[in-house]
Formats: structure tokens, C-alpha cells, sequence
């Protein structure tokens, strides 16, 4: 089993920022891809970035240059450093990381921009 704990959503103004974490722990290798998504009302939850296992990354266009994915091997966890947030990334955000057999996902933080 393999566990996935969120942490840093909040409540912020357009323009500022915030930073996600994930902590995942259980029977992992520390180079499984892992990921961002989100998912707001009434909408499909969709990739916003991706981290592989050889470290490349990949980005949603709606937050290409704003949003930074890293991640830290030895503590297992990764990162959504998320800046210029605006009113249209208010969303659930959920951690994701893919294994060989399924993938994982956590419970979720939520991201809320006020204009």
C-alpha cells in the first residue's frame, strides 16, 4: 500500500502564491513518477504537472511558467511551487504517484484565488 498526504492549500489573492507538498510513504521506489492534479466544480479532474522518474517534467499550458514541480528523493515528497495564482486555479488539488501496479492518489487540498 502506499500512502499519499497533502499539505499547503489555503485561501490566497490573485497574484499570490502558495506551495504544495505530498508526502508519500509505503511501498514505493522514490523514482515512481509522480503528479498534480486538480479538479474544480463541475469540471474533470486534469494533469496540472509531472514529475518522471528520471526527474523530466511536464506542465498543463494553463500553468506553463507559473507553476514549478520538484521533488525531494530522500524525503519522498514532492512539491507544487504555484505562483501568480489566478481565480481560475481555485480547484481541489490532488497528489498522484504511479506505481507498476496501479497508480495512488491522496485525499486532496484545496486551492482557493480570490480576485
Amino acid at each position: 500500500q502506499v500512502q499519499l498526504v497533502e499539505s499547503g492549500g489555503g485561501l490566497v489573492q490573485a497574484g499570490g502564491s502558495l506551495r504544495l507538498s505530498c508526502a508519500a510513504s509505503g511501498s514505493i521506489f522514490s523514482i515512481n513518477p509522480m503528479g498534480w492534479y486538480r479538479q474544480a466544480p463541475g469540471n474533470r479532474r486534469e494533469l496540472v504537472a509531472r514529475i518522471s522518474s528520471g526527474g523530466s517534467t511536464n506542465y498543463a499550458d494553463s500553468v506553463k511558467g507559473r507553476f514549478t514541480i520538484s521533488r525531494d528523493i530522500a524525503k519522498n515528497t514532492v512539491y507544487l511551487q504555484m505562483n501568480s495564482l489566478k481565480p481560475e486555479d481555485t480547484a481541489v488539488y490532488y497528489c498522484n504517484i504511479e506505481t507498476i501496479t496501479r497508480d495512488y492518489w491522496g485525499k486532496g487540498t484545496q486551492v482557493t484565488v480570490s480576485s
